[in-house]
């Protein structure tokens, strides 16, 4: 197979990956040959080519309201994305962007949570008050937050015949209850940043849209939208710049991205096992859409069914030089390790990160991590 472009890799990075994903199931041995068949078929169709071209180009700024920031948008330059794009795009609402009275005191290290919330299931108030009685007062605390989710009349009732939407997910919650984004925010007195992704089913079935979103006890300013290259779903990244102050005076700025790959492709691509190389393709434009700047933090639920050694992860891990993993922990319903944090630092500042023992009610475990302005 030939892809104009794009340089052939060696088949043998591929065999490492039904290895670790077949050694820690419980499959039989013949449905471990099989899914190693399938495998080895992905592998060779998709070789050298992992679905096309990713690059990623700014497009016009999106103005909001009067008086609101204008979000600084990318989408991808493959016209075939674009038109899939867009009738995705024609189901969902507006971003939204709440903003909190605080004063920011300073502080020496920034605490920064990623955690997919289970379309608002997850415990947000619970978690936030567990960390913020930990940490203390003073520490910033920035949430980079995946599948929350809106409701209300900005969500779009009326669509055409071609526009397209999301099957409906609603997670249980505790006694059955979820709490929608802009809500949990002004509940808490954050500042939030959120841009859906997708509709959370028809209008026949929901009023609401679902998306990534960035929490903050400080302001978020230089608001990103990034709309990663098209697989199966809408998938829209976003990012924000977090400030303020370490207790000896110094200025510090930190960048903050909340990102959520897809997680299947479609039966000619055999689902599971091809979609490693759409979600590869995706997060080569997320990195490349963040560019190389110093102090940069992505959280992300990037659906990486085959851990550590899934494509996905090696990408952004080559991006972000500076992450250092001491808990391997899974952190979706325990069985698989799907959600990960990434940093790329300037000299002088650290990170480290660790998975939180409890689900606080979503399906997913959250990763909080700490980033030092001085060394530990």
């Amino acid at each position: 197979m030939y892809c104009p472009g794009r340089k052939r890799e060696p088949l043998a990075v591929h065999w490492s990956i039904p290895y670790d994903m077949l050694m820690q199931s419980r499959l039989g041995l013949r449905s471990r040959a099989l899914a190693v068949a399938l495998t080895v078929l992905v592998a060779v169709g998709n070789y050298g080519c992992a679905a096309g071209s990713h690059r990623i180009v700014q497009q016009p700024a999106l103005g909001l309201l009067q008086g609101a920031p204008a979000i600084s948008w990318f989408a991808p330059a493959v016209a075939r994305d674009l038109s899939s794009l867009e009738r995705w795009r024609r189901s969902v609402g507006p971003p939204v962007l709440v903003h909190a009275r605080t004063i920011a005191p300073s502080s020496d290290h920034v605490l920064v949570v990623s955690w997919n919330l289970h379309v608002g299931s997850g415990d947000l108030r619970g978690l936030f008050t567990d960390i913020r009685r930990e940490a203390g007062p003073d520490v910033p605390i920035v949430f980079l937050l995946q599948e929350a989710y809106r409701s209300g009349p900005e969500v779009p009732r009326l669509l055409g015949r071609e526009d397209i939407f999301a099957s409906v997910i609603r997670g249980p919650g505790q006694d059955g209850r979820r709490e929608e984004i802009e809500s949990a925010a002004q509940a808490l007195g954050l500042f939030a940043y959120y841009v859906p992704s997708m509709r959370n089913g028809g209008p026949l079935t929901s009023d609401e849209d679902r998306g990534n979103a960035i929490l903050s006890t400080v302001p978020l300013t230089e608001l990103t939208a990034i709309e990663l290259p098209f697989e199966r779903q809408r998938r829209v990244a976003i990012a924000a710049t977090v400030a303020g102050t370490r207790r000896d005076g110094t200025p510090w700025r930190l960048r903050v991205a909340s990102a959520h790959l897809d997680n299947l492709l479609g039966a000619r691509r055999f689902w599971v096992m091809g979609s490693e190389f759409g979600r590869a393709r995706q997060a080569r434009g997320l990195a490349a859409a963040l560019g190389n700047e110093p102090d940069v933090v992505l959280g992300a639920d990037l659906n990486t069914w085959f851990g550590f050694h899934d494509r996905a992860y090696t990408e952004m891990a080559r991006a972000f030089p500076d992450t250092q993993v001491t808990d391997r922990r899974a952190t979706f319903r325990g069985l698989l390790r799907l959600d990960h944090l990434f940093f790329r630092l300037q000299d002088g500042r650290a990170a480290l990160f660790r998975r939180v023992d409890g689900r606080y009610d979503s399906d997913h475990y959250p990763l909080i991590g700490t980033i030092r302005f001085t060394p530990f």
